[in-house]
C-alpha cells in the first residue's frame, strides 16, 4: 500500500513496485483514507509520506498498527531531519527511507522491511542517536539484562542494518552462529524481532556513532 498526498510521485512509486512484482492493494493520497482503507486492502507493507494534508505521518503509523495487524511500515519521506526520523521510529515505523533513494535501493528496501528488517537511508541510524540517547529515560544500567560482549556486538551491527550473512561474513563465524546470538538476545530481552532490537539499540546507546 502506498500513502503520499503527491499524485505522480504516488504513481510512479506504485508502479514501481507493480513492475517488481508487488500487488499494490491501495493507492491514497491522505491519512484518513489509508486508515479507511486499510483494513480491506490488508498490506503486509505500506510505504507512507511522512508530511500529508490532513494527519501527521506518525498518526498514520500508529492507526495503521492498531487496525492491520502485522503490517510493517517504510517511512518514503524527503525530510531526513533527526527529530522526523526519530518521531516516526517511535511510532513503530519499521524503516526509514529519503526521496532522494534510487529506484533499487528503493525496492531493496521494500522487499527487506517484507522480511522483517529495520532499513534506514544510509548514516541515518547514526544521526538519530545522540536524540535517542538524549531523550530516552530507559532502565538503569544494572537493571538490564545482561549481554555477553559477542551478543552485543552482533546486536549493534544488527541495528546497523546488516543482514545476518553481513554479520556473518564481518566476525568470521557462521550464520547459523548469528541467528543463535539474535535468538538468544531476543530471549533475554523479551523481544519479538529485529525491528524491536534496533529500538532497543538506540534507546540504550548499544549503536556507535561512527
Amino acid at each position: 500500500m502506498v500513502v503520499d498526498d503527491h499524485p505522480m510521485w504516488r504513481e510512479a512509486v506504485a508502479r514501481d513496485l507493480t513492475e517488481a512484482g508487488y500487488l499494490v492493494t491501495a493507492a491514497v493520497g491522505e491519512g484518513v483514507q489509508a486508515l479507511r482503507v486499510a483494513p480491506a486492502a490488508a498490506p503486509d507493507v505500506v510505504v507512507l509520506d511522512l508530511q500529508l494534508p490532513d494527519l501527521s505521518g506518525v498518526d498514520v503509523i500508529r492507526g495503521l498498527l492498531a487496525t492491520v495487524p502485522g503490517v510493517r511500515i517504510l517511512m518514503l519521506s524527503a525530510s531526513g531531519e533527526q527529530q522526523d526520523v526519530l518521531d516516526a521510529v517511535k511510532a513503530g515505523a519499521n524503516g526509514y527511507l529519503i526521496k532522494s533513494a534510487g529506484r533499487a535501493e528503493f525496492l531493496d528496501a521494500v522487499r527487506r522491511t517484507a522480511e522483517g528488517d529495520a532499513v534506514f537511508t544510509a548514516g541515518l541510524a547514526g544521526l538519530v542517536l545522540g536524540e535517542y540517547r538524549r531523550l530516552a529515560v530507559g532502565p538503569a544500567a544494572d537493571d538490564r539484562p545482561q549481554l555477553t560482549d559477542r551478543e552485543t556486538e552482533v546486536l549493534r551491527l544488527v541495528a546497523k542494518g546488516l543482514t545476518y550473512r553481513q554479520v556473518a561474513d564481518r566476525l568470521v563465524v557462521s550464520h547459523r552462529t548469528v541467528q543463535n546470538h539474535v535468538q538468544n538476545t531476543l530471549g533475554k530481552l523479551q523481544l519479538h524481532n529485529r525491528v524491536e532490537l534496533v529500538r532497543y539499540a538506540l534507546e540504550n546507546g548499544i549503536l556507535s556513532t561512527d
